[in-house]
């Protein structure tokens, strides 16, 4: 049987961490959103990267507009800014939250942008999550920049998503609350609550930890993709089991479909979940804590795992260049000492894999 499989291509280093990666249709130019505010634009073929702009706070999110060579970045400053790279400035920026940006998301025919944030603030004596002091995710209209969409959930919200035919969107948070909407009447039309990405914390802190940090919607868009981490006996500790889940979201209730074999999954939080474009295999990725591997492909029809590997980073986004015939993720290694001169080395990292077919039995 003819399977995908990841060999290492290139070695990207920047200053700082890479917390949100884009790039355009042909591969040759990356976008990264950086721990130190910087929004960077990152040609393959130099490596070295430029930066284009700046939040106030960490740049969180980033994404590409191919029809009008448009940026849009988010932060947790709480503002998108549109950046148009045809005229080299900034075009513009909307106070999207009071809160941090945490996930930003582009709608497949560019015309929304989406933004999910959210405080974890105590309800009430047993920590329990308040209810959001603004709606949660807010969706924005590309071209002019109106919003166009305000939708509550509970706070925090980490990950968002659009549908194929950008009709629908999801949103889940840090207790396993996955919510669908649609998108031109804001009508609630899912809603689920999946214990396996969650814990509540006896050891140190009390609160719920964990959460679901990406969503991927099927190609077909008929089922939707959870990844995160699972449950903790030290929820401080940050090595619940690898995990990502399969809903058939539309079905009444919603319906898991399968999830991640536990002989396949380590420990450790995965952040970044994409489907192939040719959408036979997905990626997930994100920071290891115990096991063998913190990026592996897996067969869409049946959930195997194709191929894995320790990237040596921790990984918190994830890119398909070129059709799918290579893979770019982003990411951090761990932060070193000040050298000699008095400054930190290049932490930053976005790792190019060529995406090769393998035979296995």
């Amino acid at each position: 049987m003819s399977e995908l499989k990841l060999t290492s291509l290139k070695d990207i280093k920047l200053p700082t961490a890479v917390l949100a990666l884009a790039a355009t249709p042909e591969g040759k130019q990356l976008f990264a959103a950086c721990l130190d505010g910087g929004v960077y634009a990152v040609p393959v073929d130099s490596g070295v990267p430029q930066k284009l702009g700046k939040h106030e706070s960490y740049a969180s999110g980033v994404q590409f507009l191919t029809k009008t060579n448009q940026l849009i970045s988010a932060g947790y400053d709480g503002t998108l800014r549109w950046l148009s790279l045809t005229e080299g400035k900034e075009t513009r920026v909307v106070k999207a939250h009071s809160f941090w940006s945490w996930k930003l998301r582009l709608s497949p025919d560019e015309r929304f942008v989406a933004s999910a944030t959210g405080q974890y603030l105590a309800g009430g004596e047993k920590y329990e999550p308040a209810k959001e002091r603004e709606p949660s995710i807010k969706v924005f209209d590309t071209e002019t920049g109106k919003q166009v969409a305000a939708l509550a959930h509970t706070p925090p919200v980490l990950s968002v998503a659009f549908s194929p035919d950008s009709k629908h969107i999801a949103a889940a948070n840090l207790m396993g609350e996955v919510r669908v909407w649609e998108l031109a009447t804001g009508k609630q039309v899912a809603a689920w609550t999946t214990p396996d990405f969650t814990c509540w914390g006896i050891i140190k802190s009390h609160h719920y930890v964990g959460g679901i940090f990406d969503l991927a919607f099927s190609p077909d868009g008929k089922e939707l993709l959870a990844c995160g981490m699972g449950p903790m006996v030290d929820p401080m500790a940050g090595n619940g089991k690898q995990t990502w889940q399969r809903f058939a979201w539309a079905e009444n209730p919603p319906r898991k479909v399968s999830q991640i074999q536990d002989a396949d999954a380590g420990a450790g939080l995965m952040e970044a979940l994409r489907f192939h474009p040719e959408g036979r295999h997905f990626v997930m990725a994100g920071k290891l804590a115990q096991g063998k591997w913190n990026a592996a492909l897996f067969e869409s029809s049946t959930g195997a795992m194709a191929h894995s590997l320790d990237c040596k980073m921790r990984v918190t986004d994830a890119a398909w260049l070129t059709g799918g015939t290579q893979l770019a993720l982003s990411g951090a290694t761990a932060q070193e000492k000040k050298n000699k001169e008095g400054r930190y080395t290049d932490f930053g990292r976005i790792k190019l894999f060529t995406v090769v077919p393998g035979l296995v039995s």
